[in-house]
């Protein structure tokens, strides 16, 4: 079913309430294995319709938010998301005194039940109140990011429209289009600040509320990790820094050789090379049919899935006035459909995005028929290794795109794989002190941004801008606003990756079959298992990224960048 033609209606939870409360007594009182299954998979089907036309709603706002009708409909769903997240943790309390718990996970599999014991411990009927003015808080948010519009040379754009100005190649435009963009957030600086402030303040009193200390566990729990606490991220985070800032360090002062400044101020970063950054050749019409030809030969599986995605009107590509900024993958559960939804702003994001967001469809189409919602897609940092490896995978057809500049491409691509890594140490560290600290005045917080800044980006300066030298630039990560602690996830993710590039170089056969099983147990299995069983190293391995670097590098050193 094309998605324009797929039936909305609010879901009535009195209704759902009532028949989910049936099912889980029935399921209690059940005398045997067979019977429990029945009522799981009965409560399956009101779950999957739920969440099925929470996700039309949540698409079609996304598509245009200034749609009246849709953006009542995400507010209802803000306002009920929370009841129906109470009825589901007393499905998940009697599914864990299942006395049948063996015999169930033969069929379901463990992964389930060791995600119904993190999601019942930070989940209770005390917070849904404080989860409704959080879900208020997130939309407020993303309102307000949605209705920046912004003068620049003559035109309003928004923040996705502005984007391609950001890397001009002539430095007064790229300087002036980034001098717009921080303008929108240093004039709403305060309400950034206090939208902020008011969700951190809530978040810490929803975790009081369960028995945690603060909400740093709880926002673990609440990501589903199951295998993995702050104790293996902070090393992870610390492998980062003794072994991937001295290499973006490198490639940053490579970047400015190429550009032949003295010094890289913050509005030159995203400028790669002095002929401009490489750029798809086509419009968005001719991406989307390189992509058709690209899965096609890739292999039979994403031809597949590509066909069905394109056929069923499953994405949404376009910037458009009072469309939400960004870019997500999700899925629709009754009509078994993935669905991308993008912004193109005419570079290199373009065909990342297709090739990204695409990694995470695929996996969800690959796993659409895995026998409960929770599998749909795995915990987030086990997501993004799909997408990001599938930006590997496609490597071979980026001449379709970038024809001429293939091979700038790959440097371009390959190099800032790399350099965005402290980045997304530095939003997780971040989110560890606001979390143990929230307390903290707004002022301190993003004094300690600064400071982070400083460590993962020594040769970083904002000297020609006062708002984000006072630490000002994560307002504009929705990541840090609306999922807490989604974001060391990207790193996680990005070394895995890596990996499969690595592997790739030596044997693509092997590699494929890796992935493809990776996309095929979905979220089955928790990520430590889901790394073992695509016949990767786990990033918590002390020596992980000391293993892989140095071929990454060679390439990398390998490349005359100044003749791209």
């Amino acid at each position: 079913m094309k998605f324009s033609e797929m039936t909305y209606e609010r879901p009535n939870m009195s209704d759902i309430t009532s028949q989910m409360t049936k099912h889980i007594a029935a399921l209690s009182s059940a005398a045997t294995a067979d019977e429990q299954l029945e009522q799981i998979a009965a409560m399956n089907d009101l779950r999957n319709h739920f969440m099925s036309m929470a996700e039309i709603a949540s698409i079609r706002n996304s598509i245009d938010t200034r749609d009246a009708f849709y953006k009542a409909e995400k507010e209802y769903f803000d306002t009920v998301s929370p009841e129906m997240e109470a009825i589901e943790t007393k499905f998940r309390e009697a599914l864990l005194a299942s006395p049948f718990r063996l015999e169930l996970e033969k069929h379901l599999g463990t992964q389930l039940f060791k995600l119904a014991e993190v999601q019942k411990r930070s989940f209770g009927d005390a917070i849904v109140t404080d989860m409704q003015g959080t879900n208020r808080l997130v939309t407020e948010y993303n309102a307000l990011i949605a209705s920046a519009k912004i003068p620049f040379e003559g035109k309003e754009l928004t923040l996705s429209q502005l984007g391609r100005y950001l890397n001009a190649r002539d430095r007064n435009v790229r300087r002036a289009a980034n001098e717009a963009r921080y303008a929108f957030f240093a004039e709403h600086e305060a309400e950034f600040d206090k939208l902020y402030d008011d969700m951190v303040k809530l978040r810490t009193r929803m975790a009081q509320k369960l028995g945690y200390d603060n909400y740093v566990q709880m926002g673990y729990d609440r990501m589903n990790r199951t295998d993995y606490g702050p104790a293996e991220t902070k090393k992870f985070r610390d492998q980062i820094k003794q072994h991937i800032v001295p290499l973006a360090e490198s490639l940053r002062d490579r970047q400015r050789q190429r550009l032949g400044l003295d010094k890289l101020q913050y509005y030159d970063l995203a400028l790669h090379f002095p002929t401009g950054n490489p750029e798809p050749k086509g419009d968005p019409d001719w991406i989307v049919e390189n992509g058709k030809r690209m899965y096609r030969e890739l292999s039979p599986e994403t031809d597949a899935f590509f066909n069905f995605m394109v056929n069923n009107e499953l994405l949404d590509l376009l910037s458009r006035d009072g469309k939400r900024v960004g870019g997500y993958c999700t899925i629709i559960p009754s009509a078994k459909a993935p669905f991308i939804f993008a912004n193109f702003n005419g570079t290199a994001h373009d065909v990342t995005v297709l090739t990204h967001e695409a990694g995470h469809a695929f996996q969800a189409y690959e796993s659409r028929n895995l026998p409960c919602p929770e599998y749909y897609f795995p915990t987030s940092e086990a997501a993004e290794i799909h997408s990001m490896s599938m930006e590997f995978f496609t490597w071979d057809w980026m001449n379709l795109f970038f024809e001429e500049d293939t091979e700038k491409f790959k440097f371009y691509h390959l190099s800032t794989s790399v350099m965005t890594i402290p980045y997304f140490a530095v939003v997780d560290e971040f989110q560890h002190f606001v979390y143990e600290n929230p307390s903290v005045t707004p002022e301190e917080r993003k004094s300690f941004w600064r400071e982070l800044e400083r460590t993962y980006f020594p040769s970083r300066t904002y000297e020609e801008n006062k708002y984000l030298d006072r630490g000002g630039f994560w307002h504009q990560q929705l990541h840090i606003f609306n999922y807490p602690f989604y974001y060391i996830d990207y790193g996680l993710a990005q070394v895995c990756a890596l990996q499969f590039w690595t592997k790739i170089q030596s044997d693509k056969e092997q590699a494929w079959k890796d992935y493809l099983r990776l996309c095929q147990l979905g979220g089955s299995r928790s990520f430590v298992e889901l790394v073992q069983a695509a016949n990767l190293r786990s990033p918590f391995d002390e020596n992980c990224i000391e293993s892989m670097i140095g071929d990454i590098a060679s390439w990398l050193h390998s490349i005359d960048d100044k003749s791209l």
